[in-house]
């Protein structure tokens, strides 16, 4: 096929895939093995591309980036507070104001907040339930450039039910003089459970869903914590009415599924959650009293789970979170295998992750730095393609080709746009492109876009931007370089007629 004129060579030409001189017949067809020499062939396609079509090549950047969705949480505080002091944290949601550290933690930067409350700290008389602790972690994280991931919890062995719950009339599962009868435990099939602890899933559903500043919620059911496993487990009947009230009353917030129990994570994987697991990391093979016997949950149990719950492609819909056993410092001071743990984290193609607000040991911080710029997604423009001159009032034919260097591809949808700007006002050019399908590798988009009949004939900066779907603002950041104070990339020169 002809592909132009360019000085002496009259054309080019594809022989199977290769460009050839026109002029003569291509040499498979002689029996002759001869191609136009490789500086020429640059100098045609060079030539021919500056008569007619405009090519940038924006150049890879190697940082760490702190984009929506995705990255190293803060637990049970924002951003700038200070973190926990050594492997210590605490379950216990805020319930004032969280004060700023009066210097920067030595803590990675990040997009989410994840924090958890217990029942009595939310409901502390029936019916009244206390909102503005969640409004006030909302409206902190915020400020601080934050999304909120939340989990409301039952309750754990030093935090009980409420106490009118327990003086409701409500069943108990164990007894007083069993072995954990100072922990009150729920029989979760008695209907009360279902009724005041449903209540609060309904009620809280009612209020945030679609938040725009809630990041995800976690299903919470049964159980120390609310993970949905433990001694007391209910009848299935009622297990999965618990969790039909998230995947009913969470339409469009992304639910996260916790891991332990199978037919937990199948059920509410099938019907569109994603998953998390908390013991991200445990090497240690120790005995745990719950399941009876010494085992790993990383060597043991997490990838087999996956697997028999047929959830290893949940990533590729839903995002997928982890939680740390302990603390990064725990796992150095038990010469954990860091290396084996951060893979494995890849090979589940999390995008976020909950380290306890715990310092990360100098030794490591490398290392974590690297793993940050593989979780999640990572998006990298190699390649963008359009007319050499545009013209005001038309459709123009455009390609970009983007790169995913990340796991995990962007789960919430931010229009990708195009502006032209100058000294004389800019102009927005949005597209149809859905980010979402940018999985690991390479995406192309390619389409026409319409330039504005107010653009005027002159020189024009491209910029490209992937918005935020509520402001219109810039809201990710890209692996290249160009990056502008207001966050649009600046792409080069265009010229419009």
């Amino acid at each position: 096929m002809q592909a132009g004129e360019a000085g002496n060579v009259s054309c080019l030409r594809s022989v199977d895939g290769r460009p050839h001189a026109c002029g003569s017949p291509p040499a498979a067809e002689l029996g002759i093995e001869y191609t136009v020499p490789d500086f020429l062939l640059l100098s045609v396609l060079s030539a021919q591309a500056q008569t007619d079509k405009l090519v940038f090549w924006p150049k890879e950047i190697d940082d760490v980036l702190v984009n929506p969705g995705m990255g190293i949480q803060t637990f049970q505080r924002v951003k700038g507070v200070a973190v926990n002091p050594g492997g210590k944290w605490s379950e216990v949601g805020p319930t004032e104001k969280l004060e700023r550290a009066s210097s920067p933690p030595d803590f990675p930067d990040s997009s989410i907040a994840y924090f958890r409350w217990f029942w009595g700290q939310i409901e502390p008389e029936p019916g009244r339930y206390r909102w503005d602790m969640i409004d006030l972690a909302i409206a902190q994280a915020r400020e601080q450039g934050q999304k909120l991931a939340i989990r409301l919890m039952p309750y754990d062995q030093k935090n009980p039910l409420p106490e009118w719950y327990r003086r409701s009339g409500a069943r108990r599962a164990n007894k007083p003089e069993d072995k954990d009868g100072e922990i009150w435990s729920p029989d979760a099939d008695d209907p009360l459970y279902r009724k005041h602890w449903g209540g609060l899933v309904k009620a809280f559903a009612e209020r945030y869903d679609g938040h725009p500043y809630l990041d995800s919620v976690d299903i919470s059911t049964v159980g120390y914590w609310g993970e949905g496993w433990g001694p007391y487990l209910p009848s299935w009947e009622t297990h999965r009415a618990l969790l039909d009230l998230y995947l009913e009353g969470f339409r469009r917030t992304p639910l996260l599924v916790n891991f332990d129990e199978l037919q937990v994570l199948r059920y509410a994987t099938e019907r569109g959650a994603g998953w998390r697991l908390d013991c991200w990391g445990d090497m240690r093979g120790q005995y745990w009293e719950s399941w009876g016997r010494r085992w790993s949950h990383m060597l043991d149990f997490y990838p087999l789970q996956l697997v028999r719950a047929g959830a290893q492609e949940v990533w590729r819909r839903r995002p997928v979170s982890l939680e740390t056993c302990w603390t990064p410092l725990y796992w150095k001071e038990h010469n954990f295998d860091l290396d084996y743990i951060l893979e494995q984290a890849l090979r589940w193609h999390a995008s976020s992750i909950n380290i306890k607000s715990s310092p990360i040991p100098p030794e490591w911080r490398a290392k974590f730095d690297e793993f940050q710029k593989k979780i999640g997604y990572r998006f990298i423009l190699r390649r963008v393609e359009l007319p050499r001159v545009l013209r005001a009032g038309q459709m123009a034919p455009v390609s970009l080709w983007w790169l995913n260097k990340g796991v995990a591809p962007v789960y919430e949808h931010h229009r990708l746009a195009l502006e032209l700007r100058s000294a004389q006002g800019a102009a927005l050019i949005p597209t149809d492109a859905d980010p979402r399908t940018w999985l690991p590798g390479d995406a192309l988009y390619e389409s026409t876009i319409y330039i504005p009949e107010t653009v005027r004939p002159g020189s024009w900066r491209l910029r490209v931007a992937l918005l935020d779907p509520r402001t219109g603002a810039p809201a990710i950041r890209l692996a290249i370089e160009g990056r502008q104070p207001d966050g649009w990339y600046d792409l080069g020169e265009v010229r419009v007629e």
